[in-house]
């Protein structure tokens, strides 16, 4: 056991890179969600299968359950002007209260504290009132009505940095099941499905239930400290619901298996469940950081994307396939030229 912690400890932010054609980075959805292609994978063996999303079907059992992030995405940037002129970008990240958000803003040096900003021919107005740790702006926003109406109208979804087109249709960014508002970004696991499918997939007895998590833009930062336990995770806001909590437990304890769409669901899972993978009702922030040599107490397989190398995300699901397993599988991926990120292809680990 004690040559086991070692391993873990030893592992580096470099033990996760693998090499990534720039042009393999998906910039646009498919025009059907789920003909994106599904690489398999076995998760004791390594052993791989080429397949397409609407065949995960064919992988998933009676008596299994699957539980989805139902977090909408807000559309969070907002483009406007000062009124001496020169535009402003910001990205809403933290709902402080009484109309104050914590915010990204570009460019910095034009948002000092004091900086009026106005949106929409002055329909939104905003006047930053200070630089929070990290450089982050405390914007107070003034405006009539309905602020989540006002962002819908002025709003624009805050696509990851790795996308460089603009979304012409927001609700490709936007799961057909999202419905609770407060993400700064997809959970992109779950773009794959549509309501047939998830039909499809019930009709098999399958039991689908959901969790909340908040997707913070902290998802994108990246791993700085060459020693992954070094690294600090970000903070999410997260929510089981009280028919969640009796399915996963009833599920486990008739032996069938808990199946994660993606790694948000994946970890609010994993923060709240009890060594025996039965999870209660509750909510609260989690910052678990998963990687090789975490015991997994509640999930069995997980749907999920392809990651960036050496992301946080890539620890993960190499947490639960084995290191070895996952990066072979990548690799695979770049030479049958997968799709990769928020718009590109899936994995099934099981």
């Amino acid at each position: 056991m004690p040559d086991i912690l070692k391993q873990v400890k030893l592992l580096k932010k470099s033990d996760f890179y693998f090499e990534l054609p720039e042009e393999l980075i998906a910039q646009t959805p498919l025009e059907k969600r789920d003909s994106s292609r599904l690489l398999h994978l076995n998760k004791l063996t390594g052993e791989m299968e080429h397949r397409h999303f609407y065949d995960l079907v064919d992988y998933l059992h009676e008596g299994d359950c699957m539980v989805f992030n139902d977090s909408r995405v807000l559309p969070a940037r907002l483009i406007g002007a000062r009124p001496s002129g020169g535009s402003v970008e910001l990205v809403l990240l933290r709902d402080l209260g009484e109309g104050r958000w914590e915010c990204l803003s570009r460019p910095g040096r034009k948002t000092k504290p004091g900086t009026e900003i106005l949106f929409g021919d002055g329909e939104l107005k905003a006047t930053v009132e200070a630089v929070a740790e990290g450089g982050n702006r405390i914007v107070r926003f003034d405006y009539e009505g309905i602020f989540l109406e006002v962002l819908e109208r002025l709003g624009k979804m805050p696509l990851p940095p790795y996308i460089k087109e603009e979304l012409q249709d927001g609700e490709r960014y936007q799961t057909v099941y999202s419905r609770e508002i407060g993400s700064a970004a997809a959970p992109t696991a779950g773009l794959h499905f549509t309501k047939e499918l998830m039909e499809e997939i019930a009709a098999k007895g399958v039991k689908l239930c959901f969790v909340t998590l908040h997707v913070g833009l902290g998802t994108f930062r990246p791993v700085k400290a060459e020693n992954i336990e070094d690294h600090e995770m970000h903070s999410e806001f997260c929510m089981v619901p009280e028919e969640t909590s009796r399915i996963v437990t009833e599920t486990k304890r008739k032996g069938g298996r808990v199946i994660a769409v993606g790694t948000t669901s994946c970890r609010t899972l994993e923060s709240f469940a009890l060594e025996d993978g039965s999870l209660p009702v509750t909510s609260g922030w989690t910052n678990i950081f998963i990687y090789p040599g975490y015991k997994f107490k509640c999930i069995d397989a997980l749907v999920t994307n392809f990651h960036l190398p050496e992301s946080t995300l890539i620890m993960l699901v190499s947490a639960l396939a084995g290191r070895e397993h996952i990066l072979n599988a990548y690799n695979e991926a770049v030479r049958q030229r997968y799709r990769f990120f928020s718009f590109g292809d899936a994995m099934f680990i099981e």
